[in-house]
C-alpha cells in the first residue's frame, strides 16, 4: 500500500475558511491507484470517504467522520491540435489558476474570464464554476471519474453532466463519483467574452482597446483582487450565496420598490438578482459578530477573522438569508458545501 493515511489531523490548512475541526482519517491521493486504495482502506476501517480538492468551496461545521482524501493529482497535456482548436487535459489535483495561466502560456483562449477562482481542477466541474459571463460548461470537453461503488472508470460527455448554475452531476451525486481529469476545449484564435460591464470598464481604464486572452486574465485578476479577500490572509470561500433566480413579476415588483436593484433577464423568462446588491441593501455589509462576518468590501462574501467556527459561520449566514426573505421575498441558497 502506497497510500499514507494519518489519524485525527486538523483540517485547518485544508479549508479555506481555515475552521479548526479534525479529520478521523487523512490522505493525499496523487493518482488513481491511490483514489483506489482510499476506497478499499476506507471499507475496511467502515466510515465514508470524503474527497477534497483545494477546500475552497467548504464550510466545516463538526469534525468529520470518515477519511478525508485531498485530489494532488498532478499533470497538464495536450490531446489534440488542429491549427485552431485545442483540447487540454489536467489532473484532477491541479491548481485552478496556475492552471488558467499555463493555457494562456500555450496561446489559448477560453478560460481567462476564470482567471484566480481558487480551487483545484477536479472541483470546478462539480460546481460549474463561473465569472464574468463564461462557465465551466462553456469551454468543457470532457471528464474522466472513477465509479465508488463499481470501481469502473466513465468518461464523461457534456451533456452527461449536467451542468447548470452553480451545479452539476457530480454535486448532486457527490458520493458517487470522483473526477480524476478533465478535458477542455479552448481555441488560438481570440474570442472574449467581454459583455461584462466591470470587465469593460476595467479594460478600458487600463487602456486596452484591443484586448487578448492575457489582458482580460489580468483585468480579471485585478478585479477579483480589490473585491475578494485572499484566503490566506483573511479565511472565506469566496461568493458564498448564489444569486437567486426569481420571478419576472417579482424582479417588476423589486425594481419598482428599490429602483437601484442588480437584475438580469434569463432567456427562461427567469431574473438573476444580484446577492451581493440584496445583502448590502439590508445593512449586512461590514457586519460582524465575533470572529465571523461579512467583508467589508463585498456584502456576498463571508469571512473568518480568526476563530469563528463552522457553526458561527452558518449561523450568521442563515440569519441573513431570514433577513433577505423578510425584506425582499427572495431565498438565498448557501453556495459552499456544508459539513
Amino acid at each position: 500500500m502506497t497510500l499514507q493515511v494519518q489519524s485525527q489531523i486538523s483540517l485547518r490548512p485544508y479549508n479555506s475558511f481555515g475552521v479548526d475541526v479534525r479529520a478521523r482519517f487523512f490522505a493525499d491521493a496523487h493518482n488513481e491507484s491511490d483514489v483506489r486504495e482510499a476506497l478499499a482502506y476506507a471499507a475496511v476501517e467502515q466510515v465514508p470517504l470524503w474527497v477534497i480538492g483545494g477546500g475552497s468551496n467548504l464550510l466545516l461545521t463538526r469534525d468529520v467522520d470518515a477519511l478525508v482524501v485531498r485530489m494532488s493529482s498532478r499533470g497538464l497535456r495536450v490531446l489534440s491540435d488542429d491549427g485552431e482548436s485545442v483540447v487540454v487535459e489536467a489532473e484532477a489535483g491541479e491548481v485552478w489558476h496556475p492552471f488558467v495561466l499555463w493555457t494562456l502560456e500555450q496561446g489559448l483562449s477560453g478560460l481567462e474570464n476564470l482567471s484566480l477562482i481558487p480551487g483545484t481542477v477536479g472541483a470546478a466541474p462539480m460546481q460549474n464554476i463561473g465569472a464574468y459571463g463564461v462557465e465551466i460548461k462553456d469551454v468543457f470537453a470532457g471528464l474522466t471519474a472513477l465509479n465508488r461503488e463499481s470501481g469502473e472508470l466513465k468518461d464523461f460527455s457534456l451533456d452527461e453532466c449536467a451542468f447548470a448554475y452553480r451545479d452539476s452531476l457530480f454535486k448532486q451525486q457527490a458520493g458517487r463519483w470522483v473526477i480524476l481529469r478533465v478535458r477542455f476545449k479552448l481555441h488560438r484564435s481570440v474570442s472574449l467574452a467581454l459583455h461584462y460591464g466591470p470587465l469593460q470598464q476595467r479594460l478600458q481604464e487600463q487602456g486596452v482597446s484591443e484586448p487578448t486572452a492575457l489582458d482580460v486574465s489580468r483585468a480579471v485578476c485585478s478585479i477579483r483582487s480589490e473585491k475578494l479577500p485572499d484566503p490566506a490572509v483573511l479565511g472565506n470561500a469566496g461568493s458564498f450565496f448564489k444569486n437567486p433566480l426569481v420571478s419576472a413579476e417579482l424582479a417588476a415588483e423589486l425594481k419598482q420598490a428599490y429602483p437601484g436593484l442588480v437584475a438580469y433577464p434569463q432567456a427562461d423568462g427567469q431574473v438573476k438578482l444580484a446577492a451581493g446588491w440584496l445583502i448590502e441593501q439590508a445593512g449586512w455589509k461590514g457586519f460582524r459578530d465575533g470572529d465571523a462576518g461579512v467583508h467589508k468590501l463585498q456584502a456576498l462574501v463571508l469571512v473568518n477573522y480568526g476563530s469563528a467556527s463552522g457553526a458561527q459561520l452558518l449561523a450568521l449566514a442563515q440569519r441573513i438569508q431570514a433577513d433577505i426573505a423578510k425584506h425582499f421575498r427572495v431565498q438565498l441558497e448557501i453556495e459552499p458545501n456544508l459539513y
